[in-house]
């Protein structure tokens, strides 16, 4: 079934099939993100208006919003043009005046005769001690109380598009659902006290008091649970398509691991343990493996990787680990090849470097079998290079690497197992919602001998006092990371800051002792300024936020981060942990700009308590959302309309084991439940997940 079911086209048809709406209005919907029918479900009130009908004026909290029966009284209209038009106004208790401007003739006068009775809805102001009602939402005779909602919805609106406008839209929109069969689990259905999915949307759309527009009323959480539910099932049918891919067995031997294991001057931490196991165990499997490893700064991702390559090479295979750039892809060579001589084996590098001979040997060796493990970028997958028998491929930095990217590497119809490491500690929430297809093992403990880094706060009115204690350290042989601010949206103030600051710190610490990187200079440049540093020349690098990502100078114990306020937790997570690394005590300056908000100082007061990723990644979740977290607009962390990946972070979980279940048990989604849940992948526009099926 690779085409939309007949039922659904109304819900997908244009805008302007809907009473009352015309191409101009549809594209006025459009910048709203509406653009079908079906769009409209989605867009749930965000507040309400209560309209109970109330006795009196009398004693309410002025401004508010009321409803009241009223005698109509004295007109008194304008003195002079454009002036205001009142009518004097009896409800039970008290009087107050109905205003209305650019009243036209007698208008008024045949609307609301004085003596007649009527219901006024609007809201009401004291103006010179007496209520007003400026240009009342509703004014109807006592008969017709009914058209009055007594709880108003109230939409998102965009230029074009009124409430009243909206109102109507929704209502035609709602009554184009179909009969449609039940996807969610009957049970988790029971438990939760949901109701059918046209039912949550016949009430999301009608509330009757603000408690039913909160996200935990059941109604929403139902349709919120909709979405997380098709996206996991697109991440679940993802997953069951790269497991149903014949994998090859290890036969891991542990030879090579223990020689390494027993080189190494530290014992790996319980976590390193726990995730090697189950690394393996995967790698034994006849499916092929799929898998993330996540661990904080510092957590020893790469030795953890390193034995699962260890693993593939005791069976008889090859590995490969692939980095996002070139100066990673060196520093994971320098940091292995020690190791690799311990236990015999053969490790090469295969960069954009490699040319001629040199390049034409090394993939002469690759396809003969005599490189056991070979490092590189990503590149290495996309090229020419032939592995004779490539049994794991390891890629670090997962955030470059979305779930196209894994479908891809999948695609090369090499059986390889794959191994994904990722240095951003993400909140449970998002890492469901993110790598919802794949196995997760955490590291969530530091190797013995990181030091603590020591995290001030300081103001950038102090830069003289930051520039001695840099001149200090640099005397003392030490160097210095100094990472500029991310200016505006523009590249070229970028590079203007990074290049100002560069020119002010060669001043004050003197010529050769100050690098400078950033994201616009040519590659070579850009290594050769990082090698320089790695190797000591230059004291203090000034950089753009390119060093985020695994640059290791164990020898850098001072990080100074320009505006910090500006950046993402994570982010300056990430950035600290480029100092620490070696034996001198490290510390971190995070320097702000007056006046500092105060939820940019708690911000930021999170990162001097603690250097726990993840706290520091839930934290960061809460104070700025999805959809502010770095990278989350590149990153495949899909966008809800209704869901909230913050509040409703449960549900992500019970969606993701929910979709996984009903895969297992009917993995061609044939079954009653199956049907269904088809019909939800069509009508929340995951396509790639129809296509998916049809692999299957």
């Amino acid at each position: 079934m690779s085409t939309r079911p007949e039922a659904l086209f109304p819900l997908f048809a244009g805008l302007d099939s809907l009473t009352g709406i015309g191409p101009k209005t549809a594209q006025s919907f459009a910048s709203l993100g509406v653009v079908a029918p079906r769009d409209l479900l989605f867009t749930l009130p965000q507040s309400g208006i209560d309209r109970q009908l109330i006795d009196t004026v009398k004693g309410a909290a002025f401004p508010a919003t009321l409803t009241v029966a009223v005698t109509i009284g004295k007109h008194t209209p304008p003195r002079n043009k454009g002036g205001a038009y009142r009518i004097h106004v009896e409800d039970a208790q008290t009087s107050f005046q109905l205003v209305f401007f650019h009243a036209r003739g007698n208008y008024w006068e045949q609307q609301l005769p004085e003596g007649s009775r009527r219901i006024v809805s609007g809201r009401v102001e004291l103006f010179d001690a007496i209520p007003q009602m400026v240009h009342p939402d509703f004014t109807v005779p006592e008969a017709e109380a009914d058209s009055i909602p007594s709880f108003e919805p109230v939409y998102p609106l965009t230029h074009g598009v009124t409430q009243k406008l909206m109102y109507r839209a929704t209502r035609g929109a709602l009554a184009l659902v179909p009969e449609m069969g039940e996807w969610i689990d009957a049970g988790q259905r029971a438990k939760a006290c949901w109701p059918d999915f046209a039912a949550a949307l016949a009430a999301a759309h009608t509330p009757t008091s603000l408690r039913d527009i909160t996200a935990t009323a059941a109604p929403r959480e139902r349709l919120a649970y909709d979405e997380l539910l098709a996206h996991q099932i697109t991440l679940a049918l993802a997953r069951q398509v790269e497991r149903r891919k014949k994998g090859r067995a290890a036969r891991a031997t542990g030879a090579l691991q223990s020689k390494v294991l027993q080189g190494l001057p530290y014992k790996p931490t319980g976590a390193q343990s726990r995730a090697i196991a189950e690394i393996i165990d995967d790698m034994q499997s006849e499916q092929r493996m799929n898998r993330l490893l996540q661990g904080d700064v510092g957590a020893g991702k790469t030795l953890v990787a390193f034995m699962a390559l260890l693993a593939a090479v005791e069976s008889g295979g090859q590995g490969v680990l692939m980095a996002p750039t070139e100066i990673l892809a060196r520093q994971h060579f320098q940091g292995l090849r020690p190791l690799a001589e311990s236990a015999g084996v053969v490790l090469e590098i295969l960069t954009g470097r490699d040319k001629g001979a040199e390049r034409a040997a090394k993939l002469a060796a690759l396809e003969r079998g005599d490189i056991h493990i070979l490092v590189g970028t990503h590149a290495v997958f996309q090229e020419t290079v032939v592995f004779h028998d490539l049994r794991l491929a390891v890629v670090d930095e997962q955030h470059r690497f979305g779930v196209r990217q894994r479908l891809e590497l999948g695609r090369k119809g090499r059986q390889a197992d794959v191994l994904v490491m990722t240095a951003t500690p993400i909140p449970r929430s998002l890492a469901l919602a993110q790598y919802g297809d794949m196995d997760v093992s955490v590291l969530d403990e530091k190797p013995p001998g990181r030091k603590p880094i020591q995290t001030v706060l300081i103001s950038t009115d102090r830069y003289d006092q930051v520039i001695e204690r840099l001149r200090a350290a640099i005397a003392d042989g030490r160097q210095c990371y100094w990472v500029c601010p991310l200016v505006e949206e523009s590249e070229v103030s970028d590079l203007t800051a990074a290049d100002a600051r560069f020119k002010r710190l060669r001043a004050a610490l003197g010529e050769g002792v100050v690098g400078l990187v950033h994201g616009q200079m040519p590659p070579a440049e850009k290594d050769a300024a990082m090698l320089a540093f790695q190797r000591g020349e230059t004291k203090l690098l000034v950089a753009t936020t390119v060093i985020e990502v695994g640059v290791d100078v164990p020898n850098a114990s001072i990080m100074v981060i320009e505006r910090a306020e500006s950046f993402g937790l994570a982010q300056l997570h990430q950035l600290r942990g480029r100092v620490g690394r070696g034996t001198a005590a490290s510390s971190c300056l995070l320097m702000y700009q007056n006046p500092l908000s105060d939820t940019g100082r708690q911000r930021l007061e999170v990162l001097r308590e603690t250097e726990n990723g993840f706290v520091i990644a839930e934290t960061d979740l809460k104070m700025r959302g999805t959809g502010d977290l770095i990278g989350t607009a590149q990153s495949g962390v899909p966008r809800f309309k209704v869901a909230d990946l913050e509040k409703q972070a449960a549900l992500m979980a019970v969606a993701q084991s929910d979709a996984r279940a009903l895969l297992t048990q009917d993995p061609t989604l044939q079954s009653e439940r199956g049907r269904a849940a088809r019909l939800l992948l069509w009508l929340m526009r995951q396509d790639e997940a129809i296509l998916l099926i049809s692999v299957g």
